[in-house]
């Protein structure tokens, strides 16, 4: 099958028409290293939705939810191990990190098991209602997480081993966001991997092209819609720990923000695409740090004007799913 690659030069097309209106060589390395791992912590929460949405057909509005569950569980946990993540050995910061982000996705992962059968189970195939039913239950999340956690917002110090930038030359390249580059490019590789190379993931990849057909051929994809959105719920977690660090901040309204640029990026991808999924996340990510440098004021439209453009030049997304 011919690769359609016109999408992914898409972002090296973008750095380099930054490049002269940045200036300078090493403003643009820092904010497009920015800007990639801005994508990439995008990327790791919208996987999960996309494939969701591919595979079971459901407008979750309440991803939401696990985003901002994964981000106050693990602030939680590496509160609790402060003196480990203040520590200035950097096996002692993992000691603290890797806990934190762990019990981020297996929280985040039960409760979108039990949002599943509760709240998405009975909206099967009505999207209006998927759409109101999930909101609500987005709404319902930041109000207990206010109730269990407070309303104050929650101040997070990176480990020590994460603070503080790598130097070359005049380029300052911050530590955390190259550790999200490298958890984002995993996370999209072990996703790849998955879905091209394992059995589950031919069944996955079956069933958002034709799942009637999966069902026929005697497949219970009943068990890989909860399957699926458990892992997605998991990443979501993730996601929400990473960008709740990025931020140092973590607030009940978490989730609420970032499910707007999540929503952005898959439809810039392609509903269901998973490779779509991340070149439009990474597109975003560049985009929004470019023009937050260079036009501040036209930051906050500058997404929704990728969107647009995007969609007039192809109205379903960069790799849209064929059955979309």
């Amino acid at each position: 099958m011919k690769r359609d690659w016109i999408p992914l030069l898409l972002i090296p097309l973008l750095g380099v028409a930054a490049f002269p209106l940045v200036g300078s060589p090493a403003s643009w390395v820092t904010l497009t290293v920015a800007g990639l791992a801005m994508g990439l912590m995008i990327f790791v929460m919208a996987s999960g939705l996309t494939l969701t949405f591919g595979l079971m057909d459901v407008l979750n509005f309440g991803h939401g939810a696990f985003i901002a569950v994964g981000a106050f569980v693990a602030a939680t946990v590496m509160l609790a191990l402060g003196a480990w993540m203040q520590a200035d050995s950097i096996w002692l910061n993992l000691a603290a990190f890797l806990p934190a982000i762990l019990a981020a996705m297996v929280v985040s992962g039960a409760l979108g098991l039990v949002f599943e059968r509760v709240i998405v189970q009975p909206v099967y195939g009505q999207h209006l209602k998927q759409i109101l039913v999930t909101t609500g239950g987005l709404i319902v999340a930041e109000q207990l997480l206010k109730l269990v956690w407070g309303p104050d917002q929650i101040t997070l110090a990176r480990p020590t081993a994460l603070r503080g930038a790598f130097l070359i030359g005049d380029i300052a390249i911050e530590k955390y966001r190259l550790l999200a580059v490298v958890i984002g490019l995993l996370v999209f590789a072990a996703l790849a991997l998955t879905l091209s190379r394992t059995r589950i993931g031919l069944l996955i990849r079956a069933g958002v092209e034709n799942g009637e057909m999966v069902e026929a051929l005697g497949y219970r994809i009943r068990r890989l819609f909860v399957g699926v959105f458990v892992v997605g719920s998991a990443l979501a977690g993730l996601g929400g720990a990473m960008w709740g660090l990025y931020q140092e901040t973590v607030t009940a309204g978490i989730g609420a923000q970032v499910i707007v640029l999540v929503f952005i990026v898959i439809i810039i991808g392609g509903l269901g695409s998973v490779g779509g999924c991340f070149v439009g996340a990474l597109l975003v990510g560049l985009t929004a740090n470019y023009i937050g440098f260079l036009a501040p004021k036209v930051a906050l439209g500058s997404n929704i004007l990728l969107m647009a453009l995007i969609l007039l030049w192809r109205p379903q997304g960069l790799y849209p799913v064929a059955k979309r």
